[in-house]
């Protein structure tokens, strides 16, 4: 069986309210535009998620409910606070408590960033990928039978994007 990760960081977010909590920090016009294009790339592949972990920010959530309507399907969502800005050992152990055959983890840097590294058996060729923009999309395939058994250097990359690809 093969399972398949989509780790999406969140679209670009607004920085303009003086004193916002960074939890708090919503999309900006560039993010609101870019991630439903995000969508319409994993729809296009059909690389639909069964299911999606995102963190409790709310520019993750805003990044998500602007892809779901690409996505044309009804995954199931898990809303995770332990996903807001957590390390690739946080993400990961995530990961492995999932069932489902193709999974999505929307969230932050640097720990997306570096989850993705280190969960690639081979970097792309892509420029962008070891500083992961905002709305960048990766997607991985497992060979094991859960996703308690993938680990690091073990996913085969299937594909990197980033929103200024698919704008171009």
């Amino acid at each position: 069986m093969t399972l398949r990760l989509i780790l999406t960081r969140h679209a670009k977010s607004d920085w303009s309210t003086p004193g916002e909590a960074d939890h708090d920090r919503p999309l900006n016009a560039r993010g609101r535009r870019q991630a439903p294009l995000v969508g319409r790339w994993l729809a296009s592949r059909r690389d639909l998620p069964a299911k999606i972990l995102c963190s409790d920010a709310v520019r993750t959530r805003e990044t998500l409910d602007l892809i779901l309507p690409e996505l044309h399907g009804s995954p199931e969502i898990a809303i995770d606070p332990t996903l807001y800005h957590a390390a690739p050992d946080t993400i990961i152990s995530a990961i492995r408590a999932q069932h489902v055959p193709v999974l999505m983890v929307v969230g932050h840097n640097p720990g997306l960033a570096e989850a993705a590294q280190r969960l690639a058996h081979a970097a792309p060729l892509h420029p962008r990928f070891s500083d992961f923009p905002t709305g960048a999309t990766t997607v991985f395939d497992f060979t094991e039978d859960s996703w308690s058994e993938i680990g690091w250097g073990r996913g085969t990359l299937r594909d990197f994007v980033t929103p200024d690809d698919l704008s171009a």
